[in-house]
């Protein structure tokens, strides 16, 4: 009980202490008109505008918490989506969730961000069987980006999607990780899509991280035996090459000797961490070296 109870005070804290520093931060960028208003002095049109935005941003800044800077775009985008309920409630539902309830600050964010994922507002009246998969897909990315996230969690979000849709997707989700300034944890195992998409890749085998670099440095430099299986199992495009490429198969069993030494996680050189022992350490080095 007492963890319980520990839990729930670290909680409360924690999102205490984000909803005060989004304030303080929504403050600090309208600075100029609160100490306009502060001193009495009669705000132009354009000003009150200014004014209204900044009531809606700070009252968006109170609710925010946890679960508000951390969001999930999920695999299916037919199962992920309620059939019953129409685009604007699926978007809106984050925030009606942590106490927004004006109406027309909601209708406004949820245009925003059906905008920003290639849709229009026109589409918040529809429901989700009036979609096709690839805009059902972005319908999610929207609820995602609404609460205005630090980190999105995207498991699989383009594996359900056609071929033809699958870049589409990924080159949104790319245009928005850039104006937005989030980051992606890319769940995937389309190696391609990866090394398109993620400035730094994690490979992991039966939930351990086995090897973790930069993209470029990973697929030019491999070094786990298991990351090496991977690679050597993305086709290619040439016939003639593919008929010949020799195929890595990866056996822990034979591949790792760790009856004296268990395995701990490592940086082979800056940027490169590999889960290894001593002397396959020094093989990886020297495998660099060449």
């Amino acid at each position: 009980m007492e963890k319980i109870r520990q839990a729930k005070y670290d909680d409360k804290h924690y999102n205490t202490n984000i909803a005060l520093r989004e304030m303080e931060l929504v403050n600090k960028k309208y600075k100029p008109l609160l100490d306009k208003i502060n001193s009495g002095a009669e705000l132009s049109e354009e000003e009150k505008a200014q004014h209204e935005e900044y009531k809606k941003e700070y009252e968006k800044a109170k609710h925010t918490t946890l679960s508000n800077k951390v969001q999930m775009i999920f695999q299916d985008p037919i199962a992920s989506l309620n059939p019953r309920m129409t685009v604007r409630n699926i978007i809106a539902e984050g925030l009606i969730i942590n106490g927004v309830h004006n109406k027309e600050f909601i209708n406004d964010e949820v245009a925003r961000v059906l905008k920003l994922v290639g849709l229009v507002p026109e589409h918040a009246n529809r429901y989700p069987h009036e979609f096709s998969g690839g805009q059902r897909q972005r319908i999610g990315i929207a609820r995602s980006i609404i609460m205005n996230p630090e980190l999105i969690v995207a498991d699989e979000p383009v594996s359900a999607l056609d071929v033809s849709v699958q870049a589409q997707v990924i080159n949104l989700l790319n245009d928005l990780r850039n104006t937005l300034g989030l980051t992606i944890i890319f769940i995937a195992h389309n190696l391609s899509v990866v090394k398109y998409f993620c400035d730094r890749i994690a490979v992991m085998f039966y939930g351990n991280l086995v090897e973790l670099a930069p993209a470029d440095e990973l697929f030019a430099h491999p070094l786990h035996p298991y990351t090496k299986s991977l690679l050597s199992a993305v086709p290619f495009p040439d016939p003639i090459v593919e008929k010949n490429r020799k195929r890595i198969s990866y056996d822990p069993t034979k591949d790792h000797d760790y009856s004296k030494q268990r395995p701990s996680w490592r940086e082979i050189v800056p940027g490169h961490f590999v889960r290894c022992n001593d002397e396959e350490e020094l093989k990886y080095k020297k495998e660099l070296k060449k």
